[in-house]
């Protein structure tokens, strides 16, 4: 390690089951990943004050490409980083990979793309192995009303109606490239709702799934997407889906970090 090195800013992939956490942003009371992840940071250079994240994930949500930045002068390098906090972290946390950036870099106004997934599992019994993990819904779903539901999404739309009562942002538009829904490749129980966009409001994902899996099970109509985005109104829609089906898959970047580790999914050595 070497003291004194000029600043550099690092950016973290950080993975975590967020089932023991109450979100991933700071909180002075209460145990978050941001929280966890600052005190394994300091455990490298203690001189970082904050963390840089990309995306206040919820209570109970899940993450495997959250991005986190932050500076420091230590002049460990990407590789150092990933493997050294590993060792201050708990189990439900992992950096799976590391990054050099400039000095200051702010993930958040760099976001080009937000890929989210939630796992809905179509069974009458609980599987222990996915408890905290998916949506368990005893009722069958049909896949042909939900694609109908979802298409009318596509695009840049003003999603106000798409929101939580929390949310009191005025600029409610927003660009979705992907909402798809299709059977899990590992698990055909299990429902994949995949909805991929530039910015989200306030539990708009967990409130367009809630709503996909309304029109599913034939509590509402095909159309009430398309209805909401017209009326801008939050009850033309569903109920707001369960935190613990949804994950954050990944965050594409407009920028490409000068350097990374692991450099490709073969690198494993020590």
């Amino acid at each position: 390690m070497t003291t004194g090195a000029m600043p550099a800013g690092v950016l973290l992939t950080v993975a975590y089951d967020g089932r023991p956490f109450c979100g991933f942003a700071r909180q002075p009371t209460a145990r978050t990943v941001a929280g966890e992840l600052l005190g394994a940071v300091r455990a490298l250079d203690p001189a970082v004050v904050d963390l840089r994240g990309t995306s206040r994930t919820d209570s109970g949500v899940h993450a495997h490409g959250q991005l986190v930045a932050f500076d420091s002068n230590t002049g460990i390098p990407p590789k150092g980083w990933a493997l050294g906090l590993a060792r201050h972290l708990p189990a439900e946390i992992a950096v799976v990979r590391a990054a050099t950036v400039e000095p200051g870099f702010e993930p958040r106004r760099h976001v080009k793309l937000k890929t989210y997934r939630f796992a809905v599992l179509e069974s009458r019994v609980r599987d222990p192995f996915l408890e905290g993990r998916v949506w368990r819904l005893s009722e069958r779903l049909n896949q042909m009303a939900m694609a109908e539901a979802a298409a009318p999404l596509i695009g840049e739309h003003d999603f106000a109606a798409f929101r939580a009562s929390g949310d009191q942002r005025t600029e409610t538009v927003r660009r979705i490239v992907r909402v798809e829904v299709r059977r899990a490749r590992s698990d055909q129980r299990i429902w994949e709702f995949i909805v991929q966009g530039d910015r989200f409001l306030y539990k708009m994902v967990r409130i367009i799934v809630g709503t996909l899996v309304d029109v599913g099970r034939g509590r509402l109509a095909a159309n009430a997407t398309a209805r909401a985005l017209e009326s801008l109104s939050r009850s033309d829609l569903g109920i707001t889906a369960p935190p613990e089906g949804l994950y954050l898959d990944s965050i594409e970047l407009d920028v490409i970090p000068a350097d990374s580790w692991p450099v490709d999914e073969d690198d494993l050595s020590p």
